[in-house]
């Protein structure tokens, strides 16, 4: 049994993983602002510490709460409030991004290896750090940060702790919609990504003891697929 931190850990991904860990039975931390992080709690078996993922005194209050850890996944990530261009985004919009998907994995890096003797972070990124829709400026950047960040703290802390990085393309997180035919198809994998498919592959990095300082891709072929207009 590992003792398993997942930031972010309230719904989407984040909520697939700590499911996915509880039943294998691991003791799972849920790292989350979003009180619905208590009903995930009493769903998984997991235990919810509320924690602004940007504040450095509630990250190191959060693992002190911990305790040991053998796994760290940062998973925590907003997006700015609306798509808005360039001459709309403010400061503050930036600002925010990049505090809890950056800067938030940095300090869980920083405080969750003081109490990991051997062990993986796994941070969760995004295709959006290789390629990008308009008007997705601090998202793609946080992202492209997480990723930097990952083979910087590989160099860094091996060979005791381990850190890897997933970046996702279309994972369906929304249980209110069903992808159509027309979504699947366009990946090469014939579907819609799942949190489940980011899950195994947190189980797959954990269970190595070779892999570190690597971005791997799961987004069902999208980013290697050519696209070109008729």
């Amino acid at each position: 049994m590992k003792n398993i931190l997942v930031t972010g850990g309230s719904k989407g991904i984040g909520k697939g993983i700590v499911r996915f860990m509880t039943a294998k039975g691991h003791r799972v931390f849920i790292a989350d602002i979003d009180p619905i992080g208590e009903k995930t709690a009493r769903e998984t078996g997991a235990v919810f510490i509320k924690t602004d993922c940007a504040d450095e005194s509630a990250v190191k209050d959060c693992i002190a709460k911990c305790g040991k850890l053998d796994v760290l996944v940062n998973n925590a990530g907003i997006a700015a409030p609306a798509r808005l261009n360039l001459n709309e985004i403010t400061l503050a919009d930036w600002q925010r991004v990049i505090d809890v998907n950056l800067t938030g994995s940095f300090l869980f890096a920083k405080y969750a290896s003081e109490v990991m003797e051997q062990g993986h972070i796994i941070n969760i990124s995004s295709t959006r750090a290789f390629q990008s829709e308009p008007d997705t400026f601090a998202y793609s950047a946080s992202k492209g940060g997480v990723a930097a960040l990952t083979h910087s703290l590989a160099v860094s802390l091996g060979p005791d702790i381990l850190v890897n990085c997933i970046s996702p393309g279309w994972i369906n997180t929304d249980e209110n919609y069903t992808p159509t035919d027309i979504d699947h198809a366009q990946h090469p994998a014939g579907r819609v990504g799942t949190p489940n498919d980011i899950a195994l592959a947190v189980d797959f990095i954990i269970s190595s003891g070779f892999i570190t300082g690597q971005n791997i891709t799961i987004d069902g072929g999208m980013t290697v697929k050519m696209i070109y207009s008729e």
